[in-house]
């Protein structure tokens, strides 16, 4: 049965205070660490294995195309968890990392996804609990009145220990030129936990690149309390058709020759386009093909279809897009 941890937000008297840590020289007194020779053989690759941190680095290769530099410090990370699992092992100090984290870069480009790994892993090297993902935004942190926000930041915070809590558009938190705005009080009782209690919770910033490097600015505090930062790129043309080809697989739909060179088309074009989010918007487009397919099939009778109808998405599914009618001359649709 696992151990009740209690949670101090700040110290205030009546809080949840954890107990105190007994001195130096009684911690040895009580806990004698037994000598290791140095050397001692130890094995990391079968620490690897035992963690299962594998099949969650494979599970991000499988949903996130691209994105080598991040995938790379994802793989960083673990390493040195893992390599303190095994320090710990024999003797030698594991210091506590920190590992609060800034993700930028424009919607779509997989910041939560990752985000959710992340927090896999962290629960499977032991660093964390429980290993869950609280998505939140300004809203669920920030009160409207006076005594409002402290209750609301601790809620959550509590919601979150033993996991990642994800704060998307954080940069929101805070607004200097509203000078009744509360977010200040929940910066600051967000990094009193993170300074506290970092080996039970790991906190996500994320947003646009150049609001979160004015959020910084702004909060320096905050700023010294994350060790990494993560700026997600774009996708590029062929990596979201790429995307678009893997969510075509997981309902079991698929281009045909002519959709495919289309679909590609569509994306060229919708990239030069206002409001353009990445994988969003090509999950955004295909479900607007999988309408116009539907649509199709009905409006022609419903009768001589195979399950390779059923299963393929056509060029004129996109063609009536509005990307291409506008091109065109003809917004005949909202796609």
């Amino acid at each position: 049965m696992e151990t009740e941890r209690t949670y101090s937000f700040g110290g205030r008297p009546g809080g949840d205070a954890r107990p105190e840590e007994p001195a130096p020289e009684e911690q040895a007194q009580t806990d004698p660490v037994p000598h290791v020779p140095d050397d001692t053989p130890v094995d990391i690759e079968e620490a690897f294995r035992d963690s299962n941190v594998q099949e969650v680095l494979d599970k991000l290769d499988r949903e996130l195309v691209g994105l080598k530099p991040i995938k790379t410090r994802i793989k960083e990370t673990a390493a040195l968890l893992l390599v303190d699992r095994v320090r710990a092992g024999v003797g030698l100090p594991a210091a506590v990392p920190s590992l609060h984290m800034s993700f930028t870069g424009n919607p779509g480009t997989g910041k939560t996804t990752v985000a959710m790994r992340m927090a896999e892993i962290l629960h499977r090297l032991e660093y964390v609990r429980k290993g869950h993902l609280v998505t939140v935004t300004r809203d669920q942190l920030v009160g409207q009145y006076i005594g409002h926000t402290a209750p609301k930041t601790k809620e959550i915070l509590k919601k979150a220990m033993g996991g990642v809590l994800f704060i998307d558009e954080a940069y929101y938190l805070h607004r200097p030129e509203n000078e009744r705005d509360y977010g200040s009080e929940a910066i600051e009782t967000l990094l009193q936990v993170m300074e506290n209690q970092r080996d039970d919770l790991v906190v996500i910033l994320a947003g646009y690149k150049d609001r979160m490097d004015q959020f910084f600015q702004n909060n320096p505090g905050m700023h010294s309390r994350i060790a990494h930062h993560m700026d997600f790129p774009d996708y590029s043309a062929e990596e979201l058709l790429d995307i678009s080809k893997l969510m075509m697989e997981e309902q079991q739909y698929r281009f045909s020759p002519e959709a495919e060179e289309t679909f590609k088309e569509y994306i060229e074009l919708r990239m030069q386009r206002p409001n353009f989010s990445n994988a969003r918007s090509v999950r955004n487009a295909l479900e607007r093909a999988r309408l116009r397919q539907a649509n199709r099939l009905f409006a022609g009778g419903g009768k001589g279809l195979t399950k390779r109808d059923l299963m393929t998405i056509e060029a004129e599914d996109f063609r009536a897009s509005r990307v291409f009618t506008e091109l065109e001359g003809n917004s005949a649709d909202g796609g």
